[in-house]
Parts: C-alpha cells; sequence; structure tokens
C-alpha cells in the first residue's frame, strides 16, 4: 500500500517518505524515538532535520516501503520479547524468587531489554496500564504475517504471539499495554 500512495502522489509532484517509530509513549514524549523511513534519498535528506527533532535514531533504510517493513522487523522481534520476559518472569514467581533481584540481575546481562526495563514490572504485578494497545500491537502483527506470507517466510513465534493477543483482545484487554502478553502467560501458569 505504501509504494501505490506513494506512486499516485509522485504523479502529481508530491514526494512521499514512509517513516514508522517506534520507542513507545515515553521515546514520544521525550523525543528519543527510533525513526525508520524509507523513501528517495534526497527527499530523506531534506527532511532529515524535521525527523532529527522528533527521534534521537533516524535511519534511512532503503526505498519507499522499507521503512514499514523495518517497523514490522522491529514488531516482530519486540512481539518475541515480549512473550520471553513474561515467560521468564513468570517462571521466577513460580520459584517464589525475589522478582527486584532477578530482573536487576538480568538487566546486566545479555538478556537485558527495552522491555524488560520499561514493562517487566507490569508483569511481576499484574497490571498493564496503557502504554501501546494490544491491539495496535495485533494489527501490526498481521501486517507483519501478511507481509511474511506474501515474501514466503515463515514466523512461527509471531504468529503464536499474534494469537496470545488475539485471546486477549477476545477477552477485553485490547485497550491494555501489550506487556499484557503476562496476564496470559501467568494465568497459564496458575499466577493470579
Amino acid at each position: 500500500a505504501t509504494r501505490r500512495i506513494a506512486e499516485k502522489l509522485g504523479e502529481k509532484g508530491v514526494k512521499m517518505l514512509d517513516a514508522p517509530v517506534s520507542g513507545g509513549p515515553e521515546g514520544a514524549q521525550n523525543g528519543t524515538l527510533a525513526i525508520m523511513v524509507g523513501g528517495e534519498t534526497a527527499d530523506f535528506e531534506n527532511a532529515l532535520p524535521i525527523l532529527e527533532a522528533m527521534g534521537k535514531t533516524v535511519t534511512h533504510v532503503g526505498p519507499i516501503g522499507a521503512g514499514q517493513i523495518t517497523k514490522a522487523i522491529n514488531q516482530i522481534i519486540i512481539s518475541g520479547t515480549y512473550l520471553t520476559v513474561a515467560e521468564g518472569l513468570t517462571l521466577g514467581m513460580k520459584a517464589g524468587l525475589d522478582m527486584d533481584k532477578v530482573i536487576q540481575a538480568i538487566s546486566g546481562g545479555a538478556a537485558s531489554s527495552w522491555v524488560l526495563h520499561n514493562r517487566g514490572k507490569n508483569v511481576v504485578n499484574n497490571t498493564y496500564p496503557l502504554g501501546f494497545r494490544v491491539r495496535l500491537h495485533h494489527k501490526d502483527l498481521r501486517i507483519a504475517l501478511d507481509t511474511a506470507r506474501e515474501l514466503g517466510a515463515t514466523l512461527p513465534a509471531t504468529a503464536l504471539v499474534a494469537q496470545i493477543e488475539n485471546g486477549l483482545i477476545a477477552r477485553g484487554y485490547g485497550d491494555d499495554d501489550v506487556s499484557a502478553i503476562g496476564r496470559s502467560i501467568r494465568e497459564q501458569s496458575g499466577l493470579e
């Protein structure tokens, strides 16, 4: 769709970039978003001062449409991270560990991540205040899965997370933060 829109605009002499963002509400508020930009190099360079005012990391990733595919890749990776953070923290809770110490210990190693730092406590406390809505993330995963299908790529972990999110939406949790994946893992593990 992005390429079709750019083509139509180009026929009218209008330049276009696709520039999805990552970094959550915190990144938007603090001007630290990561911006993935697709489009012509000259158009990117012209827009760069504006993009840099909004984001900390602004990367030209290729032609028009490349920004959207890069965002899909971001959502694929983050979805797996949300799932595995929820699984790991649930295991720690089931084992009766001090979860503050667990998060502190893990944060210093290879498993450290934005999700662990910014959303790990949501899973531990079983509260999911709004950050990025489950239903919006689910939409992004559907786009990623559709793109993968078109390109002949297999995304089994992404499909699993999309299925978990679908269940959360069906149960009325679509407006919770996407870390509510933890709610599903906690429930399946017998934690309330």
